[in-house]
C-alpha cells in the first residue's frame, strides 16, 4: 500500500525554508523520497509512522509527499509564511491574576505555534485567522510585550500592562431610599480606570473617578434591605459586602400632644415606621428646636415657635421624607369675664368662664385647685367652683396654647349670728 501523511508539526515555515518538519503517516518504509512541491529534500525516517525533514526555501502553499517503494502518498498541505506582524492587542491591560481575553491583531498569524507575555506563554490561544489570535493572559506583573511564533518567525512586541486590582474600604452615605439618587463616596484604592460600579447586580446610575482612592456614585433604585457595593477596573474587581441599605419610604401614624403655645418649646412624640437615620424634624418648613430618634417606631422633638394656625410635621430620613400629621399653634386663652364672679366659700356655684381660645381647655384652676368645666364653644366655659376658703381667688384656664391671666373670683362666707 502507498504511504499516507496525516500531520506536518510544522505546518509552516519561513520562505527561506531550512526548519524542521516532522511528517506523522503510515507505510514509511524502505528507500524513499520527500517532496515538498516538486522539491525533493533532506530527511530521517524514525518509523514507519514518522520522518523529520527540512523544509526546503518556498512560497505560498505546496504540498507535501512521500515516496517508498510501495507508491506515492496524497499530498499534505504546507504554508511558507511571512514572518508574522503584531499591530495591535486589545485590551492592552488586565489583572495581575491574569485571566484576560487579550485579540491580537497582524499579519501572518496563521499556524501561530506560540503566544507569549513576556517570557510566559499565554494560558491558551486560538488562531481565528491569519490577521486575528485571542489569548488567554497568564499571570503576571508591571508591563510586558506580547509576541507571536509561526513557522515564519517570531513577531514584534506590543505592549499589554498588569494592573494590581482595586480594594474598596468604605461607603459613605451608607444607606438611601429605594428610590435610588443617593450619592455616594467610595473610598479605597487602585481605582485608576475603574469600568464599573454596581450595587448589588445593578449597575450605578452614574459614576466618576475622582482619583485613585476615591469614587463618587449615585445609587440606582434598588429594594429594601443591604446590597454589595463593587468597583470594577483593569485589574479586577472590589466588593464590599452588604456596604449599602436601601431603606423602606418613612411614615408618620401619629403626634403626640398635637399642640402647643405659640412660643414653642413642647416636647411631642412622633411614631411611625421606617424612622431610623433621622437626618432632620420639620414643623411646616420650621426646623425643630431638637430632636432624638429614640427607634425605628419613634422620634421625640420640641416644637419650633410658630404662627397661630395648624402646621404638617414631617421626619427626614435617608430613606425620604414622611407624610405630615397635624400640629396646631394655639394662642393663650384669655377670660373677659366670670358670670357670677362671687359665690359662698362652700362652692357648687355654676360660673360661665368668657373669654377667647377656649375650645382645648385641659383645666380650669381656682387658685391651685381643680374644678370641673364643660366647654361650651371657643369662648365660653362653666365651671363648678369648688369650696375654698373666703375672699379672693384667682381663676385661670389652662390650654396646650399655656396658662391665661388670672381672673378673680371672690367666695363670701356666711353672716354671723
Amino acid at each position: 500500500m502507498p504511504p499516507t501523511i496525516t500531520a506536518l508539526n510544522p505546518s509552516s515555515g519561513p520562505p527561506a525554508g531550512n526548519n524542521t518538519v516532522v511528517i506523522t503517516g503510515t507505510g514509511f518504509t524502505g528507500p524513499a523520497s520527500v517532496f515538498f512541491g516538486g522539491t525533493a529534500t533532506t530527511f530521517t525516517i524514525n518509523s514507519t509512522t514518522q520522518i523529520t525533514a527540512i523544509a526546503p526555501a518556498g512560497t505560498g502553499t505546496v504540498q507535501v509527499t512521500v515516496v517508498t517503494p510501495d507508491g506515492v502518498s496524497a499530498g499534505f498541505p504546507y504554508f511558507y509564511a511571512g514572518p508574522p506582524t503584531l499591530s495591535g492587542a486589545n485590551p492592552t491591560q488586565g489583572p495581575s491574576t491574569g485571566g484576560t481575553a487579550v485579540t491580537l491583531t497582524g499579519t501572518n498569524l496563521g499556524g501561530a505555534t506560540a503566544v507569549r507575555f513576556g517570557t510566559t506563554p499565554a494560558t491558551s490561544f486560538t488562531v481565528v485567522s491569519a490577521t486575528q489570535i485571542t489569548a488567554v493572559a497568564p499571570s503576571g506583573t508591571g508591563s510586558v510585550q506580547i509576541t507571536v511564533v509561526t513557522g515564519g518567525g517570531t513577531s514584534n512586541g506590543v505592549a499589554f500592562s498588569y494592573v494590581v486590582g482595586p480594594q474598596l474600604t468604605g461607603v459613605n452615605p451608607n444607606s438611601g431610599p429605594l428610590a435610588g439618587g443617593t450619592a455616594v463616596t467610595l473610598t479605597g484604592t487602585n481605582f485608576t480606570g475603574a469600568t464599573a460600579v454596581r450595587f448589588g447586580t445593578t449597575p450605578a446610575t452614574s459614576f466618576t473617578v475622582v482619583s485613585a482612592t476615591q469614587i463618587t456614585a449615585v445609587a440606582p433604585a434598588g429594594s429594601a434591605g443591604a446590597v454589595d457595593v463593587t468597583v470594577v477596573t483593569p485589574g479586577g474587581a472590589a466588593t464590599l459586602a452588604k456596604s449599602f441599605f436601601y431603606l423602606d419610604i418613612p411614615a408618620l401614624s401619629g403626634i403626640s400632644p398635637s399642640a402647643g403655645p405659640l412660643a414653642g418649646g413642647t416636647t411631642v412624640t412622633l411614631t411611625g415606621t421606617g424612622l431610623s437615620g433621622v437626618t432632620a424634624v420639620r414643623f411646616g418648613t420650621t426646623p425643630a428646636t431638637s430632636f432624638t430618634a429614640v427607634s425605628t417606631t419613634q422620634v421625640t422633638a420640641v416644637a419650633p415657635a410658630g404662627s397661630a394656625g395648624t402646621v404638617g410635621v414631617s421626619v427626614v430620613t435617608p430613606g425620604g421624607t414622611t407624610n405630615t400629621v397635624a400640629y396646631t399653634y394655639m394662642p393663650v386663652a384669655t377670660i373677659t369675664v366670670l358670670t357670677p364672679d362671687v359665690g359662698p366659700v362652700t362652692g357648687g356655684t355654676i360660673v360661665t368662664i368668657t373669654g377667647a381660645n377656649l375650645a382645648q381647655t385641659a383645666s380650669v384652676l381656682f387658685g391651685a385647685t381643680s374644678a370641673g368645666f364643660t366647654v361650651f364653644s371657643d369662648n365660653q366655659i362653666v365651671t363648678n367652683v369648688p369650696a375654698g376658703s373666703a375672699g379672693p381667688v384667682a381663676v385661670t384656664v389652662v390650654t396646650p396654647g399655656g396658662t391665661s391671666a388670672a381672673a378673680t373670683y371672690t367666695r363670701i362666707a356666711p353672716p354671723a349670728i
